[in-house]
């Protein structure tokens, strides 16, 4: 497996785990599903830091399906170099940063933004040079 599918992996894992402290949130601040839940969603307001984890789900989910295009493409073709190899490992880190960051609401600096540009700086540099190289 190259550097670049073990990276497409572990942010597949991430993103496939960060719905957990949506649901422990959910459960910790309205008790568990009744049935009657599954045909009305409950309206009353959850904590904070359930909606930043929620955000960060979906922004996780919309981040990997254009990464992983990319990675399955270089896949394909057999191009692996030590740039795309940083550049998924980078986009990796930084996706998980960018995870902590948004569930924790720390936003000293805007570093949920600079985590997030990093790993799309990342997933750029990783797409041009699979363009270049294709």
């Amino acid at each position: 497996m190259t550097s670049e599918c073990r990276y497409l992996v572990l942010t597949s894992i991430l993103t496939g785990c960060l719905w957990i402290p949506v649901i422990v949130g959910r459960v910790a601040s309205r008790g568990a599903l009744k049935p009657i839940d599954y045909k009305v969603a409950p309206t009353s307001a959850l904590p904070h830091w359930v909606n930043r984890a929620n955000r960060a789900h979906i922004n996780a989910v919309e981040s990997l399906g254009p990464f992983a295009a990319v990675v399955l493409v270089a896949q394909a073709f057999g191009l692996s170099s030590p740039t795309t190899a940083i550049a998924a490992a980078v986009f990796f880190y930084a996706r998980v940063a960018h995870a902590a960051l948004h569930v924790s609401g720390f936003a000293l600096l805007r570093a949920r933004t600079v985590a997030f540009t990093i790993g799309w700086s990342a997933f750029m540099l990783f797409a041009i040079e699979v363009l270049r190289r294709a």
